[in-house]
């Protein structure tokens, strides 16, 4: 069953199977990020937020109190880094993504990040 790109259900997939490897865990190691995500396009926003605490992910729709960081960017964006036809550096650079806040801790959790994008390769998604 294909799940809707940026639905609750599709957050819930992502967390479960980021969580059921060990991947993830080794990338991420012991450390812990608040991110919270704005998806923009024409009908308005769709918010979700990732929480990654001692090698584990949690995901969810709407907004995070007090995110370490803000990562902005359109639909069609999003969906470009999750069919991996764009890279996030090569998106930063380009200015097609944004972020507001600790720009290191993004930078020390690309391997971690890396792997949450190997999951999401993985899922039966609609866009």
């Amino acid at each position: 069953m294909s799940l809707r790109f940026l639905s609750p259900e599709w957050a819930d997939a992502l967390t479960a199977a980021v969580n059921a490897g060990d991947a993830f865990a080794q990338a991420a190691g012991a450390q812990h990020a608040r991110i919270q995500q704005v998806i923009t396009s024409p009908d308005g926003e769709t918010r979700y937020w990732t929480t990654i605490e001692d090698g584990t992910i949690a995901m969810g729709m709407g907004d995070l109190d007090a995110p370490d960081a803000t990562i902005t960017q359109s639909y069609d964006t999003a969906v470009a880094l999750a069919r991996r036809e764009l890279s996030p550096v090569t998106g930063f650079m380009m200015g097609k993504i944004k972020v507001d806040g600790n720009m290191g801790l993004l930078m020390g959790l690309a391997g971690a990040l890396g792997k949450l994008a190997d999951a999401m390769a993985e899922l039966d998604v609609q866009y």
